[in-house]
């Protein structure tokens, strides 16, 4: 399988440079053509490209009722949906309490503020005894685990309705957006926040981008992640104030660092109390400021709306869109030409997606089949052409997507993902076919990584504490493990033990947060087969084919593909194999999904 996988990175980099070939001889007659598709080269496949581009495609079904529709109606109908019905509410699991608030942004400064004042995180001090601060170190830690296995579980509530959702644009901009101002866990350290602000993308999305840029700019996520605690009077902070203009809204070159330090000085005060926005006066500079070649005593709203004025604005946002929805290659001359769509549109993200997904140049040769799936896309779509109703537990959709590159509310920087060819490389290739092989024949030794730590010394911990030792014998630094030289300090701190707390906060985390279902993908191909009434093994290939990919493969492909079927069933009459097909559909299936097309919408 290695080897097939690794000969497949070959063949889609192959598929790649065909492509980029093909796009450098003259552009088909559609290629940066904004002028709307009509009615007669209305069809199947082009309803297919739209489901995958504004959604994560669809099943046959799916296809067949968009393409009876006009283009007008069938692009509306995913533009103008934004608000989506049956999905359920996050089920919260009751693990924040009042008393963490405010967090302190260290296992340190929770135990000193204990030293200090004789309460930390809610926990008062034992008034005597061995390791008096030990609860408020077990509070710290707790939190720490609790809050991360509970953004897991926002992950999949997010995953399940990118699957069932009946308004599947509202999800796909809820994710561009999480791209575009990223914020992860690790910083925030706070699943409600990034929780409202996932929240926000859903039901901003396609509305205003002046209005959820300002949003943003106020969320006590990005206000977290971009350290506006430190950006007050005197002493601006310039990192929210850089980013809102280098990845938010222009792009680099079109500022300055004047602008930046008059931007961040705008800013300064704006903060947050748990998860409300404040803005705390005696910290904003209230100042005249030059910004943009503006002077006034702007504020960060007023910021925001000269940022909007801008040209560069509008063309900016709007390539950065486009590539997105349709291919990276962008021709600065198109590119200018959406710009104004968009600001002609006063930023309104609908009517710009309406124009984008009616033109002919979103329907091109040059745009289908162009995009490398994101690993996101690529596992919500292939559960979705599956047929399948809820994202299965096995494999770990979180843990699945991570290795693939791409783990929901954990982006890597404030940039967000590179994208593109960067989730291409032979091992990714690799992990791509694992991930199918997980969902059609699920891993027997899988261990739910909500309920079960990797981390060595708390394994340790714990499984000395089971075999009776007490907390200083089985917290003691173990051969063959590292541990810091600040936790050694810590065990001989009478007053808590590090270890221990980071232990003891995992089992506190386990026994509040709910679990994750860990049900396996409920599949049934033979029953597809038999709806379909396939009478030859051609037609199963070519029926899971037509369904799972929207680039077909070579004829010799195709051709491999039945030869496979025909010898793992012994037979190409498919009633002579109704009764065992089951597995050999699934390795097909899986052969399908290995192949470097099925990578490409």
């Amino acid at each position: 399988m290695r080897k097939m996988l690794v000969c497949a990175a070959t063949a889609l980099a192959a598929l790649f440079s065909s492509t980029a070939s093909a796009q450098s001889a003259p552009p088909d007659a559609w290629r940066d053509d904004l002028a709307p598709i009509s009615a007669k080269d209305w069809n199947a496949d082009k309803a297919a490209h739209l489901l995958e581009r504004a959604g994560f495609g669809g099943t046959p079904e799916d296809i067949a009722q968009l393409a009876a529709m006009s283009p007008s109606e069938a692009v509306r109908s995913l533009v103008y949906l934004s608000k989506a019905s049956g999905l359920p509410a996050f089920e919260h699991s009751g693990i924040h309490d009042p008393g963490l608030e405010p967090f302190p942004e260290s296992r340190p400064a929770a135990t000193d503020r204990a030293k200090e004042t004789g309460e930390s995180l809610g926990v008062k001090v034992k008034p005597q005894g061995n390791r008096r601060i030990q609860p408020v170190a077990n509070k710290f830690f707790y939190w720490l685990r609790a809050s991360a296995l509970e953004t897991n579980r926002v992950s999949y509530w997010w995953a399940n309705r990118m699957l069932t959702t009946n308004a599947p644009l509202q999800e796909k901009m809820a994710l561009f957006w999480h791209g575009h101002f990223p914020v992860n866990e690790d910083k925030v350290r706070d699943y409600r926040k990034l929780l409202n602000q996932l929240e926000l993308f859903q039901t901003k999305g396609t509305g205003s981008f002046r209005d959820l840029t300002v949003a943003v700019a106020q969320d006590p996520a990005m206000l977290t992640f971009l350290d506006a605690g430190k950006n007050i009077k005197g002493a601006p902070n310039e990192n929210f104030a850089r980013e809102i203009m280098e990845l938010f809204t222009m792009g680099v070159g079109n500022y300055g660092e004047k602008d930046v330090r008059e931007a961040a000085r705008a800013f300064t005060g704006w903060n947050y109390v748990d998860t409300k926005f404040v803005i705390n006066e005696v910290q904003h500079d209230t100042e005249p400021k030059t910004f943009l070649g503006r002077t006034g005593n702007f504020d960060g709203v007023q910021v925001i709306d000269i940022i909007m004025e801008q040209p560069v604005t509008a063309t900016f946002m709007a390539g950065k869109l486009y590539r997105f929805f349709v291919r990276e290659d962008l021709d600065p001359k198109l590119q200018a030409k959406l710009g104004d769509i968009l600001r002609k549109n006063k930023y309104e993200i609908a009517p710009f997606l309406e124009a984008v997904f009616m033109s002919k140049d979103f329907y091109s040769p040059s745009s289908v089949g162009s995009q490398i799936q994101s690993p996101v896309q690529l596992a919500i779509s292939t559960y979705k052409k599956l047929g399948l109703k809820a994202v299965p537990g096995v494999p770990d959709f979180n843990a699945a997507t991570a290795a693939l590159g791409q783990r929901l509310l954990a982006p890597p920087t404030v940039a967000g993902w590179a994208q593109g060819r960067s989730w291409i490389t032979p091992g990714l290739l690799l992990e791509r076919g694992n991930f199918a092989r997980d969902v059609l024949f699920p891993d027997i030794n899988f261990m739910p990584p909500d309920r079960y730590t990797n981390a060595p010394d708390i394994r340790q911990v714990s499984t000395r504490i089971r075999d009776g030792m007490d907390i200083s014998a089985a917290t003691s630094q173990a051969e063959g493990v590292l541990v810091a030289e600040s936790n050694m300090a810590a065990d001989r701190d009478e007053d808590f033990n590090t270890r221990y707390a980071s232990y003891r906060g995992w089992q506190m985390a386990i026994q509040r947060v709910k679990p994750i279902p860990r049900d396996a993908a409920q599949l049934d191909l033979s029953a597809m087969v038999r709806a379909k009434n396939l009478r030859t093994t051609a037609e199963v290939v070519d029926y899971f084919l037509a369904r799972l990919m929207r680039v077909q493969p070579a004829t010799s492909a195709r051709a491999k593909l039945i030869n496979f079927l025909d010898g793992d069933l012994g037979t190409a009459d498919i009633k002579l194999a109704d009764t065992y097909m089951e597995d050999s559909l699934r390795l097909l299936t899986h052969l399908i999904m290995s192949l470097p097309e099925y990578q490409l919408d």
